[in-house]
């Protein structure tokens, strides 16, 4: 609902996004989203991926929204031929649409969608390790004019979610509060072994996320920085609760 209703994340991904849509180096966006998994980092390649609204159960009006950012075949090729230089399993794939953890952000930091998006897929069986490798293997893409994002959620337990039907502005629960400042804190001490950790040392780890993958993309992001090696800094662009259970935080690693 966030491509609705943004809240306060929404308003500040804008804020950044122009920002970021003011530089002239810009050229393309590649984006690891938990709503494409598959059995290897595999690669979108279609040249206009439609935007699929891979959900059920919404308003109508969620439905006719659109992100009709081209894709970019030969990125994606490049995308791929890194991965491979680098060991990883990867496989280019020239029907995949673009789902909403690749487009709903996107709507907010670049709603103009002239810039090509290129997705990659979270590999299943992948450890937090693994996806900071596959994002350290495009991190030389960041000094081509490309924009590399993890798209998630910092928590992102639906079952109590949709049990408790809260409000958009409904107060935190603590144990997601809890959560987020772990996470931050590690960030701020550029602790990467307890993120890599974070299921056996973050508080409420494993309430905050039954399963992983909506957090596995914030490793992708940190390895495309090559965070904290290469001197990189972690800021927050937003560090907002909606609707009791969702933490919204964004980071950009710099």
């Amino acid at each position: 609902m966030m491509a609705l209703q943004p809240g306060a994340a929404g308003v500040a991904l804008q804020q950044w996004g122009a920002g970021l849509a003011a530089r002239a180096d810009l050229r393309a966006v590649v984006v690891m989203s938990p709503h494409w998994m598959d059995t290897v980092a595999a690669v979108g390649s279609h040249p206009m991926p439609p935007t699929w609204h891979d959900f059920g159960g919404f308003p109508p009006a969620l439905y006719r929204l659109q992100y009709p950012a081209p894709g970019d075949p030969g990125l994606a090729h490049t995308v791929a031929q890194r991965l491979r230089n680098a060991g990883i399993a990867t496989a280019e794939d020239p029907q995949r649409p673009r789902d909403h953890g690749g487009w709903s952000p996107l709507r907010f930091v670049l709603p103009q969608a002239r810039w090509p998006v290129v997705q990659v897929a979270l590999p299943a069986d992948a450890r937090p390790a693994d996806v900071y490798a596959i994002g350290a293997a495009l991190a030389p893409l960041r000094e081509e004019g490309v924009l590399l994002v993890g798209s998630g959620s910092l928590t992102h337990n639906l079952m109590e979610f949709f049990g408790g039907r809260p409000g958009l502005d409904d107060p935190a629960e603590p144990y997601v509060q809890a959560f987020s400042a772990w996470v931050w804190q590690a960030l701020q001490t550029n602790d990467l072994p307890a993120l890599l950790d974070y299921r056996a040392r973050a508080p409420h780890a494993v309430r905050a996320h039954p399963t992983d993958e909506h957090f596995m993309p914030l490793f992708f992001a940190l390895g495309a920085a090559r965070w904290p090696q290469a001197g990189s800094k972690a800021e927050a662009i937003t560090r907002e609760v909606q609707y009791r259970y969702l933490a919204m935080d964004s980071y950009v690693f710099g």
